[in-house]
């Protein structure tokens, strides 16, 4: 698979890029962890939404065992952390993560956030059409289409990996 690393002057782009393609004035933004934390705060400044929360959704084939598209599709999610719905309800929500590859943990936040009688919009930096589960179904707004692995300048030399916790 290719590989893109991406500098914090490409992340801005990005920014720059999304930030004038979100009308209206929103409520509230839910920011999905861990992924949608850095453009999440990026975007919550440049539209000047202060409303911040969070939600957090595991999924049991984030772990090995279950792989296949349909189980990996259709798997009951466990919300780690959620907003209560009377934040939700009746509000304008900016639903913002890194990336779309799957689309499960943004589809699925944002139909809770439906659910509970707000209304949401979905928000990636890269949106990755080739692999979404969800033929037909595209984030709100995106700033690029890529097949890459995208590296973002927040991961670059983190991680258990890197510092030598897993081996």
């Amino acid at each position: 698979m290719r590989r893109e690393v991406l500098t914090w002057s490409d992340v801005d782009k990005l920014i720059d890029y999304l930030t004038p393609q979100i009308h209206g004035r929103y409520d509230s933004m839910v920011i999905v962890t861990r992924g949608g934390i850095v453009p999440g705060g990026m975007l919550a400044e440049a539209l000047n939404i202060t409303y911040i929360l969070t939600a957090s959704v595991r999924f049991p084939t984030d772990f090995p065992g279950l792989q296949s598209q349909l189980q990996s599709k259709y798997a009951i999610p466990e919300f780690i952390q959620f907003p209560d719905n009377e934040l939700l309800e009746g509000r304008r929500i900016l639903v913002v993560d890194d990336v779309w590859t799957k689309g499960r943990n943004i589809v699925t936040v944002a139909n809770r956030i439906d659910s509970a009688g707000g209304i949401p919009d979905t928000c990636v930096l890269h949106y990755k059409p080739t692999t979404s589960l969800y033929p037909g179904l595209t984030p709100t707004y995106y700033a690029a289409v890529t097949d890459a692995y995208i590296i973002y300048p927040w991961e670059i030399d983190r991680g258990p990996e890197v510092l030598g916790v897993w081996n």
